[in-house]
């Protein structure tokens, strides 16, 4: 609910209050190919993505949002796809909390035992704010909330020729970085797909533009926030409990000889820097999203999805996803746990073109064969 100023918004739930659901067919032979991990059209996803239904306002002039939207669609004789388009009012963890507690009573064909449902923490009250972030937020909301629409589709992220494919980082590969660098697994993986994404930026720039080596890039991240806060905060505590991450390395030096041990570096110590003062900088994250937005694609990059998540987890009775997906645009890379293999991770690249993304596979790959 997002009354008027100098309303705060909130969260409302009566009872009786239900989430939109579509169930629909698919006349597409395409599930197999959809759930690969080859170069895919993102347009071709967008049949299975719901929107949401058309915003409401109320008399008082209050916009009223449903927070997630739901899909399920069968391709016969193939399967299921199950798909959860979301407001960034929950973050990563909660969705994914949602869907576990979904398959879970699925699984367990409880429809009125709702035992093994991870309960979620509603109460605002534990969240403390001593150095006034709240006042610099709302500000910003009221502003961006002035210019809002009726729309809320997810047409823009399916316009264009944006192509996704998956890449993995195998349990060996991780574990020679892991040894020799000493870097968790996050770090060399998005250490290793920044520089990857950088020199196809390189290869496929604008050759007519001058270049700024000296540029700044950016790696921008979001870390939970619920287990490093001074003050305590359930796990599953219902709503975006995110800090803002941003690492930053000059332009020559990511594709450079030692772009890697210059990239793990730079989201090492920022990692570092969260986890001793999560809340730094709060009252600026705001600006430096906006700043971030104008620097634009080529030089930001941002990370969404988590392994810890454990997407491949969610059983709804029928074994092990096929494939999971992060549906979003190119400025975008998703990280999550392997289907396949322990320790191991997935990513999902997004990309303008096919002829970029042959670009950045055979640099992925040329960049594993120096690992072996």
């Amino acid at each position: 609910m997002c009354p008027p100023p100098p309303a705060n918004p909130y969260i409302f739930y009566t009872h009786g209050d239900s989430i939109p659901l579509t169930i629909a067919e698919s006349t597409a032979d395409n599930f197999h190919h959809l759930a690969g991990h080859h170069p895919r059209d993102i347009k071709h996803f967008a049949h299975l993505v719901p929107n949401f239904p058309p915003t409401q306002i109320t008399s008082t002039d209050t916009f009223v949002f449903p927070l997630l939207s739901i899909q399920v669609t069968l391709f016969p004789n193939a399967g299921i796809c199950v798909t959860v388009t979301t407001r960034h009012v929950i973050d990563g963890r909660i969705r994914s909390l949602f869907m576990k507690s979904w398959a879970s009573v699925s699984k367990a064909r409880g429809g009125d035992d709702d035992s093994s449902c991870l309960r979620p923490f509603y109460d605002r009250d534990v969240i403390k704010d001593p150095n006034g972030v709240m006042a610099v937020f709302l500000a910003e909301y009221f502003r961006v909330r002035s210019t809002w629409e009726k729309d809320t589709s997810n047409a823009d992220v399916f316009h264009g020729d944006n192509v996704k494919a998956t890449y993995v980082l195998n349990g060996a590969n991780m574990e020679f970085l892991k040894d020799k660098y000493n870097f968790s697994s996050f770090v060399v993986t998005c250490a290793f797909i920044w520089v990857c994404r950088m020199k196809t930026e390189f290869h496929e720039g604008d050759t007519t533009k001058p270049v700024d080596d000296d540029e700044l890039c950016y790696l921008a991240f979001p870390a939970d926030c619920r287990n490093r806060l001074k003050f305590p905060v359930p796990s599953t505590y219902f709503g975006n409990c995110l800090a803002s991450c941003k690492a930053a390395a000059k332009r020559s030096e990511l594709v450079g000889e030692e772009g890697f041990v210059v990239a793990a570096k730079a989201i090492a110590r920022e990692i570092s820097r969260m986890k001793s003062r999560p809340l730094e900088g709060a009252e600026k994250w705001m600006e430096d999203r906006k700043n971030l937005i104008r620097a634009g694609n080529g030089r930001v990059l941002a990370v969404g999805g988590s392994p810890s998540f454990n997407d491949y987890g969610t059983d709804f009775g029928w074994g092990k996803p096929k494939k999971f997906e992060l549906i979003n645009h190119p400025i975008f890379i998703s990280v999550a746990d392997c289907r396949d293999e322990d320790g191991a991770l997935e990513v999902g690249v997004v990309l303008r073109s096919r002829a970029a993304m042959d670009t950045f596979s055979s640099i992925f790959e040329q960049s594993l064969k120096l690992l072996n």
